[in-house]
């Protein structure tokens, strides 16, 4: 860092560090989710009034919120027609030897550290009737399913329809089309390919044989009866394998005597 300078470069933008020489210190607050979406609703900047009281050994802390904030919205924010508790109590806790801190991002994308966290904070509603209302109608609402059966008046010509064919016959069928009509090839080549594939296996399935060879199953067969077997039994059942005409498999080699005892 350039002598004089308070940014730090980072890896992707800009970081300010006055905060660091200001020395501003933070609470990181936890509210109730009925109160951020009032304060985040709110036309006007002030939101309540924040009273401290230090006359006892232990800080007494209480927030009001505005009489104009406390219609209550429900959980897709419309009202709920019960009133938000305007009275609540500040909570507070150390961060346990945590380093936090607080950074804001402007338009261009460059970050600056406001200041340090030194409280952690939970801000909870004083118990009252208007507040146990209002969690009675949350937990209602909560409960609601998401989708509802109706009765049709009328029949529905437009929507819910049966779908003629679904997307994978679909993409399977232009996958069929793209790769065209297998044509037959040269007989010769065709044994060429079979021999070359019965060097590596002794055994296959037809499918894999005309995966191999792009012949049509007919001709394939036709082939495939002059020079190997279709097994009707046994643990290789469906397989083919060569006549033994046309059968070339390495051998082990074969131990002779060596005399001893004549």
């Amino acid at each position: 860092m350039a002598s004089g300078s308070s940014w730090r470069k980072t890896q992707h933008t800009y970081l300010d560090l006055k905060g660091i020489q200001k020395n501003q210190v933070m609470w990181l607050v936890k509210v109730p989710k009925y109160l951020s979406q009032l304060w985040s609703e709110a036309s006007s900047t002030e939101v309540g009034r924040l009273k401290i009281d230090k006359n006892q050994k232990k800080p007494r802390i209480s927030f009001t919120l505005r009489e104009e904030l406390t219609n209550a919205p429900g959980s897709h924010g419309q009202s709920t027609g019960v009133s938000a508790p305007r009275d609540h109590q500040f909570f507070l806790e150390g961060v346990r030897g945590q380093l936090l801190a607080v950074l804001t991002e402007d338009a261009a994308h460059k970050c600056s550290l406001e200041g340090t966290v030194v409280h952690r904070v939970e801000c909870r509603a004083a118990a009252s009737d208007n507040y146990l209302r209002l969690k009675r109608v949350q937990i209602q609402e909560a409960c609601k399913p998401t989708r509802i059966t109706q009765k049709l008046d009328k029949v529905v010509t437009t929507n819910y329809r049966p779908v003629a064919d679904h997307q994978h016959n679909i993409e399977h069928e232009k996958k069929k089309k793209e790769r065209g009509k297998r044509v037959r090839a040269d007989k010769e080549q065709v044994l060429a390919v079979l021999f070359a594939a019965f060097e590596k296996h002794q055994y296959y399935n037809i499918k894999d044989l005309v995966n191999l060879t792009l012949q049509p199953v007919v001709y394939l067969k036709e082939i495939l009866n002059e020079i190997g077997i279709r097994n009707m039994k046994g643990p290789h059942k469906g397989l083919w394998e060569l006549k033994p005409e046309y059968r070339h498999y390495p051998t082990a080699p074969r131990i002779e005597p060596d005399g001893s005892g004549q």
